[in-house]
């Protein structure tokens, strides 16, 4: 009966050892999940989201703007693209991830050769690695008539 009862404690003790480690293991993945999940991903955050060039003659059809954005979150920003919804449009965007709290540019050319005369408005879409995956910046202006 002895016998049997130092058998049970062994077994009751490598049980509980087994259950300690268990709850120590899932303790620890449920703390390194939250820590995981309370950062904020990267957040872009725009100067200004539209660009008006006003009025411009068709003798000089090429006018160029710059939108300033900031990574307000606190993960790396990557700007996966930027696409134009014209090909008279053409964006330039920073190619390497921006840190938290850093800036970056996006750099639009619109060119007006062989565009009839008169008013537009573009859009150029832009996507990242953030919280808000889609952002629309937009341009627009008036083209003279060259005289």
């Amino acid at each position: 009966m002895k016998k049997m009862t130092y058998f049970c404690r062994k077994y009751i003790l490598l049980k509980l050892n087994i259950m300690k480690k268990l709850i120590l293991t899932m303790l620890m993945t449920v703390c390194g999940l939250t820590v995981t999940l309370a950062q904020k991903p990267a957040q872009i955050k725009f100067d200004k989201t539209t660009h008006n060039f006003g009025t411009f003659s068709e003798k000089d059809p090429k006018v160029t703007c710059t939108f300033t954005y900031t990574n307000i979150g606190e993960q790396v920003l990557v700007i996966n693209q930027a696409i134009a919804s014209c090909g008279c449009t053409v964006p330039e965007y920073t190619k390497e991830p921006v840190k938290p709290g850093e800036k970056g540019e996006i750099k639009v050319t619109y060119n007006g050769t062989g565009k009839f005369p008169g008013h537009f408005k573009k859009s150029i879409t832009v996507r990242t690695n953030g919280a808000v995956e889609m952002t629309r910046l937009y341009i627009e202006g008036d083209m003279t008539e060259a005289k």
